[in-house]
């Protein structure tokens, strides 16, 4: 039977896209999505480029308002915190943030998209004045304000991956001397190391205080932050950004029969269901199938988000629908450089069990007679006996987003390291030289 009541907890990029098409796929349904913030349906990962500068305004990154959703028949309450689930009853408590009031509403199906929730290590002085994480549109406005208004000199970043990284960026632009700690020895813990030295070459040469296999002992101020102590040292800091990772959100179904899996995230088939009957994940609180290693895993990406929403909202609403997975692909831009991954590195391969080697090879962006032209390398890994592709890197000053597509098409199809090397790729020397920096690694993993 064709659910008649739906409820989505949670108004990011999964919950409203399941709501978005679960309404296309029965206009009979009714949908109501509970957000406890006070935006739905925003782009998040453009935080970064607004606090920059580079985007006018922070609400410029919201898609869709409440009121938009409206018109299409979906009812999208911001500033409303679901408390409980009931699964016996299939009803949730509710708490209206403005009101206080607390109320129950009853589902036919339910979509959980709570979504992750930054990782907050249990330091003193996490509550002062100028210290921000970066997970929600409130935050991004209250960072770029604190800016603005308190002309910060100083910063430090707690954590090195990507939203620290583009957060260093973005508090540079403003004139900030900036130190940025990481516990682990390399920033980018997905990437190999050779790979991730370059990216903190990168950021020394433009005078971020790189401190690696250091820890945070506490956050000091009075009134406000005034300082981070590490390893015993005070660091000026007059704002500091937590961006010291996320993890799924899934504080609210625990004693809820609703099954988790070995990442921690809510475990769910190749159509967003989980173990409890009319109950959906989608997003960062939901594990996804990889590809590569053939295991859950957790990836928390926005484009995973809205796919896994997609087909949540399909299903829920008599659809059938599949999501097929992941291999892992981001790309990220630090300053001058951008550096890009899909699949396995060469670490997590070996951990994976996998007889894996790896090659790297530096060549040319474009026709080495192009002005412009930059170097761009690209490691490529894969398993010595069966020879399949198991993953790439690639760091460079332009072309590595259009290039690691190109490696997660490969690894998508499931192809050796000598399939790969057979592609026949576009060339024209604004773009590409005659033999792409791609076909050059693939060719020395042929030797």
């Amino acid at each position: 039977m064709v659910a008649q009541r739906a409820i989505v907890i949670g108004g990011g990029a999964a919950g409203m896209s399941a709501a978005a098409k679960a309404k296309r796929t029965n206009p009979a349904i009714d949908i109501v999505v509970y957000e406890r913030s006070g935006y739905v349906s925003y782009g998040a990962c453009g935080f970064p480029y607004a606090i920059k500068g580079e985007i006018a305004r922070i609400e410029d990154v919201v898609v869709r308002t409440p009121a938009q959703f409206a018109q299409q028949g979906i009812q999208a309450l911001i500033h409303h915190e679901v408390l409980t689930i009931d699964t016996a009853r299939q009803r949730v408590l509710v708490r209206d943030l403005h009101t206080g009031r607390e109320f129950t509403d009853h589902w036919d199906e339910l979509v959980v998209t709570t979504g992750g929730q930054p990782a907050r290590p249990p330091l003193p002085g996490l509550d002062l004045p100028g210290v921000f994480g970066l997970r929600s549109v409130e935050e991004a406005i209250s960072i770029k304000t604190w800016i603005g208004e308190q002309r910060p000199q100083t910063g430090v970043i707690i954590g090195g991956g990507y939203i620290g990284l583009e957060m260093a960026e973005a508090l540079d632009a403003h004139g900030i001397a900036l130190t940025l700690v990481e516990r682990l020895p390399h920033v980018l813990p997905t990437f190999d190391p050779e790979v991730a030295e370059q990216v903190e070459e990168e950021l020394r040469r433009q005078r971020v205080d790189v401190r690696l296999g250091q820890a945070v002992q506490a956050i000091v101020g009075n009134e406000r932050v005034r300082g981070v102590v590490v390893d015993g040292q005070t660091i000026p800091a007059e704002i500091v950004i937590l961006a010291a990772g996320v993890k799924p959100s899934v504080g609210l179904v625990r004693e809820t029969g609703i099954a988790l899996g070995p990442t921690g995230a809510i475990a769910v088939d190749d159509h967003q269901r989980t173990n409890v009957p009319h109950v959906w994940a989608a997003g960062d609180v939901a594990e996804v199938y990889h590809r590569v290693t053939g295991k859950p895993a957790w990836i928390p990406l926005g484009t995973t988000a809205n796919k896994q929403g997609r087909v949540a909202g399909a299903n829920l609403a008599g659809g059938n629908a599949r999501f097929g997975g992941v291999v892992g692909t981001t790309v990220v831009k630090v300053f001058e450089r951008e550096v890009a991954i899909s699949g396995l590195s060469l670490t997590r391969a070996k951990v994976e069990g996998f007889d894996a080697v790896s090659v790297s090879a530096t060549a040319s962006s474009r026709a080495h007679y192009m002005p412009g032209h930059q170097p761009l390398t690209v490691t490529l890994v894969f398993d010595r006996s069966s020879r399949r592709l198991l993953g790439g890197q690639l760091i460079g000053r332009e072309g590595v987003a259009k290039r690691v597509d190109t490696i997660a098409a490969a690894l998508q199809a499931g192809w050796t390291i000598d399939e790969f090397a057979e592609l026949d790729l576009s060339y024209a020397p604004p773009f590409a030289p005659v033999w792409d920096p791609l076909l050059v690694a693939a060719n020395l993993a042929r030797r």
